[in-house]
């Protein structure tokens, strides 16, 4: 098996990689890496000891490169018949992922889109607690994702705002863990920060009260301004246990009663879940294989769309709304 990787930034050079050594493992024959910039290809490759060439003459395709070129390369990858992996989002608005969803289906290829909290180990405990009925019915949830800075200026104006780029993680993941779908959600947002974030028509804190199609209620929270560190957490409160994810000791908190994480707070999302993405990737290589199905498919992308949609929504019309508001 040969793995081609397009995209070379942070995660893509971290899913070289992961699929690098898989191959000095001899579990997959060869690593193929492209970029933009040539010359960080040659770089890395050098480092992994890996080729540069062509990503798509492969087996089996990770695509890693700006989000504004998903949806063409995911059609390519089905044009030649590939199995793919490809970073969230699956593509820049929801009529692309719709469109992207129905050519997956005629293609008949393997799809897995890059949610990696799904092979975080503190969720899939969770998900575990919630599917064995450990913590008995459940009837709350809570999350938290909390940037310690914000991205880039010029990142803002084509990232489809903050729940659309940064909430989808925890709406595909409080599917996932809960097993349930949201049927509404009211959502509301502030700019405390930088003025580019209101320029563009978004906001750089978040918070939103979400209730599940069984009446689980949830409320979530978020910010690009999380001085302390990198905050990602969620607390599923039950009828015989509250359950909770992140709560380590490099959680980026100060109790007022003493109880201090040990060491230092999380930097970034990219060290917060690095073995996850190492898992993902693992993933992948199995479902490739045929050991397994596609651990998140484009369906999965779109449901987890379709809430960030009526989440915006609900942001700029100051209402509740409900997700079939917004299902094409």
């Amino acid at each position: 098996m040969r793995v081609g990787v397009l995209g070379l930034g942070r995660i893509g050079a971290l899913h070289a990689t992961t699929l690098a050594r898989l191959a000095a493992e001899g579990v997959i024959d060869e690593v193929v890496v492209s970029d933009a910039d040539s010359a960080r290809a040659e770089q890395i490759a050098e480092r992994l000891n890996v080729r540069v060439g062509d990503a798509f003459g492969t087996d089996a395709v990770v695509i890693a490169t700006p989000t504004a070129t998903h949806a063409a390369l995911l059609l390519e990858s089905f044009r030649r018949g590939l199995p793919v992996f490809c970073e969230k989002p699956v593509a820049v608005d929801l009529q692309g992922t719709l469109q992207v969803l129905e050519a997956a289906k005629k293609a008949g290829v393997l799809v897995h889109i890059g949610f990696q909290r799904r092979f975080d180990a503190g969720y899939m405990a969770a998900r575990e607690a919630v599917r064995s009925g450990e913590i008995g019915r459940l009837d709350r949830v809570h999350m938290l994702t909390a940037d310690p800075r914000p991205p880039a200026p010029g990142y803002i104006p084509t990232s489809g705002g903050i729940y659309r780029d940064c909430h989808i993680h925890d709406f595909d993941i409080l599917r996932w863990v809960t097993g349930q779908e949201v049927a509404t959600v009211y959502a509301t947002g502030a700019n405390r920060g930088e003025s580019f974030f209101a320029e563009a028509g978004d906001v750089d804190n978040s918070a939103a009260v979400l209730t599940m199609t069984d009446g689980t209620l949830v409320t979530l929270q978020g910010s690009r301004y999380n001085g302390h560190g990198y905050d990602v957490r969620m607390e599923l409160a039950g009828t015989r246990k509250t359950w909770a994810v992140g709560l380590d000791r490099r959680a980026p908190l100060h109790s007022a009663e003493g109880f201090q994480p040990t060491d230092p707070p999380w930097p970034d999302f990219q060290t917060r879940f690095e073995p996850a993405y190492v898992r993902e990737m693992v993933a992948f290589v199995e479902a490739v294989r045929g050991e397994r199905e596609s651990p998140c498919t484009v369906e999965d992308a779109l449901a987890a769309l379709y809430i960030a949609e009526a989440a915006e929504l609900s942001r700029r019309e100051n209402r509740p709304v409900k997700v079939t508001e917004v299902i094409a």
